[in-house]
C-alpha cells in the first residue's frame, strides 16, 4: 500500500516539479552562426554623413549658483578660541563673499556660527551667536542689504570635525555662509 502524502509534502513536490519545468524551457539553444569571412566585395557604400560629437559637458559651477559660491569664493570662516574678532584670513573670504552676495542680489544667505567642544552648551550658543553676527556685520559694511541675512547659532552642536584636540577644535570655530534662496540651479 503507498502512503498518501500530506499536504506539505504535496506542496514541495510540486514546487520542485514547476521549478524543474521552468528549467527545462530555458535550456540552452546554440547561438546561430555567422559567416567570419566578409562578403564578396562590392561597390563601397556611399558614406553617410556624421553628426560631429556632442561637445563636453562643462565642470565648472553655473555662475550664481550654491557650488559656485562654494567653489570659487569660500563658505567658511574660521575664528580663534573662545574669539569672535574677523581674523585677518577671513577678511579676504568674506570681501569675496560680499562681492559675490553684491552681484547676486537676489540671493539670500543665513549665517551660521559654530563653537568647538569645550564650553558650556549656553556660553557656546553666546559665542557662536557673536560669531555670526561679526560674519554679518562685516558683510552688511561691505555693500550686502542686511535683509538678505539671517543668523542663528549651532554653538557646539553641529561640529565639521567630529575628531578631539586642538586640530579638530580649531576647525570646528566658524561660521558658515550658507545660501538659504536666490541662487541659479541647473
Amino acid at each position: 500500500m503507498v502512503p498518501i502524502p500530506d499536504r506539505k509534502t504535496a506542496l514541495r513536490i510540486a514546487l520542485v516539479a514547476t521549478a524543474a519545468a521552468s528549467l527545462a524551457a530555458c535550456a540552452h539553444r546554440p547561438k546561430p552562426s555567422y559567416p567570419t569571412t566578409p562578403p564578396a566585395a562590392a561597390a563601397p557604400a556611399p558614406r553617410a554623413e556624421t553628426a560631429p560629437p556632442p561637445a563636453p559637458v562643462s565642470q565648472q559651477a553655473i555662475p550664481g549658483s550654491e557650488q559656485d559660491f562654494v567653489i570659487n569664493v569660500g563658505d567658511r570662516v574660521y575664528f580663534d578660541f573662545d574669539k569672535f574678532q574677523i581674523r585677518p584670513d577671513a577678511q579676504p573670504i568674506l570681501d569675496a563673499q560680499a562681492a559675490w552676495l553684491v552681484k547676486y542680489p537676489a540671493v539670500s544667505v543665513r549665517i551660521e556660527g559654530n563653537c568647538d567642544e569645550r564650553g558650556t552648551r549656553e556660553y557656546n550658543l553666546a559665542l557662536g551667536a557673536r560669531r555670526a553676527n561679526a560674519v554679518h556685520d562685516y558683510l552688511v559694511a561691505h555693500g550686502v542689504s542686511s535683509g538678505r541675512i539671517t543668523t542663528i547659532s549651532y554653538g557646539k552642536e553641529r561640529p565639521i570635525d567630529p575628531g578631539s584636540g586642538e586640530e579638530a577644535d580649531q576647525h570646528n570655530r566658524n561660521a558658515h555662509t550658507a545660501i538659504t534662496g536666490g541662487a541659479a540651479s541647473r
